[in-house]
């Protein structure tokens, strides 16, 4: 009897509950928080440091720091995939909302460009092989293979909730997160230098370069070897070109461990969570409004980009200059003009809108609101710099006025993105497509049939249908089958609004991150604020600011994939 009683309670036993055991271990988290920031802390040091010349702290200095890491990183990758992950109940359950499959193809597409980059990177450093350091070398061949472990990991791994090995795997994790953002610092502030010395050419001649590298400026190991072949100067160019994909790929990285970290041990009710599936429905049942008027804006941005490069980058006539300024401001105006006041009709929308809020324990929306809130800091930053040297400076000319709309245009456009987006993220998945599900399989046989001709009496008796049968199903009534018929061609006007919205939204921030990321960056062509802050703090301020605005345009392109597509 006593076995029976308790073969009678195993029904009731945590597992069961998952709510009621799911325990957060304190100590764990913090040991991993702590080992992050202190490595953080170490890797900003060096990289910061190794971005002054009269620092005793070099480049390849940095480089030796990342391969540890990234070789650290590497093994702990391998031992989670053939150990923690295949061990009885590793995990139990994993998370749906956690790496979504446009998340992944991004975090893939960036990969594989990294990748282009580290290849380049390699065949750069060994065109002069005999006088630099072999880190140089070896930097990029452990950086590609950390590219590709990684992009693995995160693609199989990215949803799991790990049960076994919880500190270890938590410091693992913590391990990688910190690396990403480590090879990002790196990134940053290696195309920052990069450009200042490609600045820094154009005005001055190369002997005059040369004493000025010499004189305090932090020169890189590789500008002392000579570089006069062809494809030297191609691998060179190259892989700096292809450095802000590899930026975007560690801030992918990032947020996508940082997921996997706080869902270590974590358990899901899985009746309170609605599972997401990509479906490939863009161009069902839309208006073709915003996916116009966003190919539109696309196209023309490019347009604008090429022309912006060719008369800033290649001419040195301030008449061309001041033009490519004034062609680029006016289109950004016009882009975000035109942003800002959708994203406040989707607001407005949203007041009419009938579904719940979701309010439910969420890791991945939160980090989402987090992101968007976070990143968009970098880009108010620099706005509200650039307004305060408008405002202060004189004279004031026509390029100073687009300037300044285009500075709280971007202020006004980030913050009704952020409302517009984070109130989709709290909303629950419509239902309005399911309403008459069961009437529809019923009924499916009578699609293509005349309502007026469907006679629904029996045969023998000529009483129309009772109002149930035998099995307690419902009866069918003519207007059951006129509303189940029609239900379908009716979809909400609401959801159609959102979804051009978010096509419009979503083209137009692929745009305006294309731009900053491929040199179109008006903040170091424009002398209002180089002459009010100066040479030294302006750049800086924008090396720091902006890409997090860059990362801000991937994040919300993310985000509305998420939501309304």
């Amino acid at each position: 009897s006593s076995q029976i009683a308790s073969f009678s309670h195993q029904p009731h036993q945590p597992p069961s509950t998952p709510a009621s055991k799911e325990v957060w271990k304190k100590g764990g988290r913090m040991f991993s928080i702590l080992l992050a920031v202190h490595l953080a802390l170490l890797a900003c040091t060096l990289v910061s440091s190794g971005a002054f010349e009269k620092i005793a702290v070099h480049d390849y200095d940095v480089f030796f720091l990342l391969t540890v890491m990234m070789l650290i990183v590497i093994i702990w990758i391998i031992f989670y995939l053939v150990g923690t992950s295949r061990c009885p109940d590793a995990i139990l359950c994993k998370d749906s909302h956690a790496g979504p499959i446009w998340l992944r193809g991004g975090l893939i597409l960036f990969a594989i460009f990294s990748l282009v980059m580290d290849v380049f990177k390699i065949g750069y450093y060994s065109s002069f092989y005999s006088c630099l350091s072999a880190i140089k070398i070896i930097y990029p061949i452990v950086q590609a293979i950390f590219v590709m472990v990684q992009t693995y990991f995160l693609w199989i791994s990215a949803k799991d909730c790990v049960h076994v090995h919880l500190n270890v795997t938590r410091c693992g994790l913590m391990l990688t997160l910190t690396t990403n953002l480590a090879v990002w610092m790196s990134a940053v502030t290696d195309e920052s230098v990069h450009k200042a010395h490609s600045k820094l050419k154009k005005n001055v001649t190369e002997d005059i370069f040369r004493w000025l590298l010499k004189a305090g400026m932090r020169s890189s190991s590789a500008e002392e070897c000579n570089c006069n072949s062809q494809i030297c100067q191609i691998f060179k160019n190259g892989y700096f070109w292809l450095y802000p994909f590899n930026i975007e790929y560690s801030l992918f990285a990032s947020a996508m461990v940082y997921v996997m970290w706080k869902n270590v041990g974590r358990f899901i009710d899985h009746h309170s969570h609605h599972i997401h599936r990509l479906k490939f429905r863009l161009f069902r049942r839309t208006f073709f409004v915003g996916i116009v008027l966003g190919l539109i804006i696309l196209v023309s941005g490019l347009g604008v980009l090429i022309l912006y490069e060719v008369q800033v980058n290649s001419s040195t006539e301030s008449s061309k200059k001041s033009q490519a300024l004034t062609m680029y401001y006016i289109f950004n105006i016009v882009c975000l003009g035109l942003m800002s006041l959708v994203c406040i009709g989707g607001s407005v929308i949203y007041r009419f809108d009938k579904r719940d809020m979701d309010r439910h324990k969420n890791p991945t929306r939160t980090l989402d609101v987090a992101l968007l809130m976070g990143a968009a800091l970098g880009q108010y930053a620099i706005s509200y710099y650039s307004i305060v040297a408008i405002v202060a400076s004189t004279p004031r000319d026509a390029i100073s006025a687009l300037n300044l709309t285009y500075a709280l245009l971007m202020i006004a456009q980030h913050t009704f993105q952020n409302i517009f987006i984070i109130e989709g993220l709290h909303r629950q998945p419509p239902k309005e497509d399911h309403k008459h599900d069961s009437h529809q399989k019923d009924l499916y046989g009578l699609t293509f049939v005349n309502i007026n001709a469907v006679s629904l009496r029996v045969p023998d008796t000529g009483s129309t249908l009772a109002p149930s049968t035998a099995s307690g199903t419902e009866a069918i009534h003519p207007s059951d089958l006129v509303r189940s018929l029609t239900a379908p061609k009716k979809m909400n006007w609401r959801r159609k609004f959102l979804r051009e919205i978010s096509m419009f939204l979503l083209l137009s921030n692929i745009i305006l991150w294309i731009m900053p990321a491929f040199g179109a960056r008006p903040q170091f062509d424009n002398d209002t604020e180089l002459n009010f802050y100066g040479d030294s703090m302006w750049p800086a301020i924008v090396d720091i600011c902006l890409p997090f605005g860059i990362f801000y345009r991937m994040h919300a392109v993310a985000s509305l994939l998420e939501v309304y597509i």
